[in-house]
């Protein structure tokens, strides 16, 4: 029993002894109370913040310089930056608690943080990040998630994720993040917010916690490409006036295929957006994973794994490989030591990162330098000064919230197949966004050489309102007619496109199927020949459309099963093609082909 309760049993006859208990309770009560309204005021400002920031406070922007003076070029702006700038008299936290115990609070500011004050800009505090800036789904297991204000039920992409939720929300006009191998680009493409990751060491890092210092780049987000653009010109100390000259589009075909989003949202708003604008040359069209396996020859000892994929796909893994074997070996080199001796608590895909970066041994170190230093020059080559690569910014939509699975295999690849381009090849690119599909936002990246950052941002400031014009024109607008049509058949035709195809004229042959298909639409056969034909020129959307057709005209096609199924392992579609190779195993038990490509989706997969 207590002291109180033992005092008013024992003195229950006296009526002081009931005043002072009926004065303690009251005050339990009112201190719960208050207790109680601190809590739900807090998880009010939550709210509010959408979780956006780990700590809040005010950089008062550099005085305005007395007239004749300009006006500041960021007067009036406010900003928020990732937990990993430092802030003299505040710990650079690098998203983790056990970070922050075990460092002391900076001495100076982060060179990019001042150089935005001194441009009139406000900073209002510091976001939540993915931990030690490992990470794709901007989650962080001790500060909590930011909410996606695009989507509430699905992560905000990392790892600057607090930065990129803050932008979405217009809690600010400007954050700043950092990208290594996306953290800038995916949380961009999931907030529906315009992202710009500058070209490699055009942004100074002092001041900035490393993760992969050759990898690593300073990258900021905005709502508005004016804002974007300014933010652009005061950290890349560029020249106000440039002469104008002539873009050139270079649509990646073989990289959208890899996204699920049609091409009337993506590629064909890009191309109307072009139209009516001068200065603007024909777009043109490139299977770029076929430009980089000719181009970037220390790719194929990478690729040894992969050989079964078809038509440079392999290389873009074997990109991706290059891109995060390099980050481990940095991170390793700048952070084992302070892991090993502190053990720090770890989300578990974080963990999983860190462990494998420790634990790791890396032997061929120079030949990941010597990967990053071709694929430079490759893309310098193809773009050359006024070229620009059009991909997909991301190919799938983002997770759910506290999903116990987390994203796939099949995620990572797409994902990194994309990514690696930019970081790899140290060239600059821009998020940009596109409207929605299925409720879930859609973005193209414009991705150019290294050093043109300036023709970037003057790109994406030109083309911005056409393109959001184009945007509201393919919301409403029907699907673009299939312009294989549905009509009776011809052998004549279909023994024309198995001549060719023997003759590996894979285009002639696509042509003469496609002629059988429209004069007869029902026959499995027409179908299942031209997959075959678009398998060899790395068309592997249409090959799984045409195989996708030909079952449904023939559910017991072994061939269209396994040209599918080749066709999804191609797009990385890891699931579904083990789904196809089980269908062909069920109709013809001892297909070796199946049976090898089961056995290898297993282990991808698991």
């Amino acid at each position: 029993m207590s002291k109180a309760l033992h005092l008013i049993k024992t003195n229950a006859s006296n009526p002081k002894v009931w005043i002072v208990a009926g004065v303690t309770v009251a005050g339990i009560i009112v201190l719960a109370e208050t207790s109680r309204r601190m809590r739900r005021k807090a998880i009010i400002i939550k709210r509010e913040d959408f979780g956006a920031f780990l700590e809040r406070f005010e950089l008062i922007p550099f005085p305005q310089p007395p007239p004749p003076a300009a006006k500041l070029p960021l007067s009036g702006l406010t900003f928020a930056i990732k937990d990993i700038f430092d802030v003299k008299g505040y710990v650079t936290g690098f998203g983790n608690p056990d970070w922050r115990r075990t460092h002391e609070p900076a001495d100076k500011t982060a060179v990019v943080v001042t150089a935005l004050l001194k441009s009139g800009a406000k900073c209002v505090g510091k976001t939540v990040m993915d931990e030690l800036a490992f990470g794709v789904t901007g989650e962080n297991k001790h500060y909590g998630t930011p909410t996606n204000p695009n989507m509430e039920s699905n992560v905000p992409g990392g790892s600057s994720s607090g930065s990129a939720v803050a932008v979405a929300a217009e809690l600010v006009d400007f954050a700043l993040g950092t990208d290594t191998i996306g953290c800038v680009r995916i949380p961009a493409s999931f907030c529906g917010i315009l992202g710009f990751r500058p070209s490699h060491g055009a942004v100074s890092t002092i001041g900035l916690l490393p993760n992969s210092q050759s990898l690593d780049a300073i990258g900021w987000f905005a709502r508005d490409p004016s804002i974007l653009h300014c933010v652009g010109h005061v950290l890349l100390q560029l020249k106000a006036v440039e002469p104008r000259r002539a873009r050139r589009l270079v649509f990646a075909d073989d990289l959208f295929q890899l996204s699920k989003v049609p091409k009337q949202k993506t590629v064909y708003v890009v191309s109307k957006a072009i139209e009516k604008l001068s200065g603007y040359q024909p777009p043109k069209h490139i299977n770029f994973a076929q430009y980089v396996a000719s181009n970037v020859p220390s790719l194929k000892g990478f690729c040894q794994q992969s050989t079964h994929l078809q038509n440079g796909i392999s290389i873009l893994k074997a990109l991706s490989s290059v891109m995060v074997s390099l980050q481990r070996y940095e991170f390793k080199t700048n952070h084992e030591e302070w892991v090993k001796d502190v053990k720090p608590r770890l989300g578990a895909e974080i963990s999983n990162h860190v462990l494998a970066s420790i634990n790791t041994t890396y032997g061929n170190v120079k030949n990941l330098y010597k990967v990053r230093t071709e694929m430079r020059a490759a893309v310098q080559s193809l773009l050359k000064d006024d070229g620009i690569l059009v991909i997909p910014t991301i190919a799938d939509a983002p997770l759910k919230l506290n999903s116990k699975k987390g994203y796939s295999t099949e995620f990572h690849d797409k994902a990194y197949a994309l990514l690696s381009i930019a970081s790899m090849s140290g060239g600059c690119q821009v998020s940009v966004p596109l409207g929605k599909h299925d409720d879930c936002p859609v973005s193209v990246s414009f991705v150019t050489y290294h050093g043109a950052d300036k023709f970037l941002l003057d790109t994406v400031l030109d083309m911005y309102a056409s393109l959001q014009d184009q945007v509201s024109i393919a919301s409403n607008s029907a699907p673009l007619p299939d312009v294989n049509g549905n009509m009776d058949a011809s052998e004549l035709l279909k023994e024309k496109g198995n001549a060719a195809f023997k003759g590996m004229q894979w285009n002639k042959a696509v042509s003469y199927y496609s002629k059988a298909i429209k004069l007869n639409g029902t026959t499995a056969t027409y179908y299942n020949n031209r997959a075959a034909a678009y398998l060899e020129l790395g068309c592997f959307q249409q090959a799984e459309e045409d195989c996708s057709k030909a079952i449904s005209l023939d559910k017991k096609n072994v061939k269209a099963y396994l040209r599918r199924g080749t066709a999804r392992e191609s797009l990385l579609c890891y699931k579904e093609a083990l789904e196809d190779f089980k269908h062909a195993l069920v109709l013809e038990p001892q297909n070796k082909v199946a049976n090898l490509a089961e056995k290898r989706l297993r282990k991808l997969i698991c």
